[in-house]
C-alpha cells in the first residue's frame, strides 16, 4: 500500500464546499474554553459536510491563531455564527422543526447506539464546557439527550473528541438511512 499524497485526495475547494449539498446537522458549542477545540470542531464539520456551527458564550469566534491552528482553513468552509445565549437559540432552532440533541449524561438519556436520526430532519448537536459539560436548563430544553457510553475510568471524554464521535455515528446513519 502506498499513503495518497493530498493531489490524489479530490477534495472540494472552498467554492465548492460552499456550494455543496450539507448534512442535515448543526453543532452548538456552549460555552467551550479551549480555542483547539473549537478548531478541531471547525475540521471535523468541514470533513462531513456539517450544516454550520454556533459559537455560544464563553466560545472564541475566528479568527484567532489557536482556532486556526487546528481548524487548518476550515473557519473559511464551514458557516458559522456568534450567539450570546445558548438557550436562546435552542429555543430559535426548536421553533424552526431542529431536533436539538443535548450531548450529556442525565437521566433518561438515549444511548448513541440506540438513537435513530431522521433523514429528513436537521439535528442540532449542542456540545457543553469541558469541565462543567452542557449547561442543566439547555439539557432541560432539549428534545433529547444523547449519551457515549464509556467503559473506563473517567466521566468524559474530550469535547473534540465527542464531537467527532458523534458527527461520524449520525452521518453514517443519515448516510445510509439506518
Amino acid at each position: 500500500m502506498r499513503k495518497l499524497k493530498n493531489s490524489e485526495l479530490d477534495r472540494l475547494s472552498i467554492d465548492g464546499f460552499k456550494a455543496a449539498k450539507k448534512t442535515p446537522i448543526i453543532i452548538v458549542l456552549d460555552n467551550i474554553r479551549s480555542l483547539n477545540n473549537i478548531g478541531s470542531v471547525f475540521r471535523t464539520s468541514d470533513a462531513f459536510l456539517i450544516e454550520k456551527i454556533y459559537l455560544c458564550g464563553i466560545t472564541a469566534t475566528p479568527p484567532h491563531k489557536d482556532i486556526h491552528k487546528t481548524a487548518l482553513g476550515s473557519t473559511d468552509t464551514v458557516a458559522w455564527e456568534y450567539v450570546e445565549n445558548t438557550l436562546e437559540l435552542v429555543e430559535r432552532l426548536k421553533a424552526e422543526g431542529v431536533k436539538v440533541c443535548a450531548i450529556e449524561q442525565a437521566e433518561q438519556a438515549t444511548l448513541l447506539s440506540h438513537f435513530k436520526p431522521n433523514p429528513k430532519t436537521t439535528h442540532a448537536l449542542v456540545f457543553g464546557n469541558e469541565v462543567k459539560g452542557v449547561a442543566q436548563d439547555v439539557v432541560s430544553s432539549s428534545d433529547v439527550v444523547i449519551e457515549i457510553p464509556q467503559f473506563g475510568t473517567k466521566h468524559s471524554l474530550n469535547i473534540s473528541v465527542s464531537c467527532g464521535v458523534l458527527v461520524w455515528d449520525l452521518f453514517s446513519k443519515i448516510s445510509t438511512g439506518a
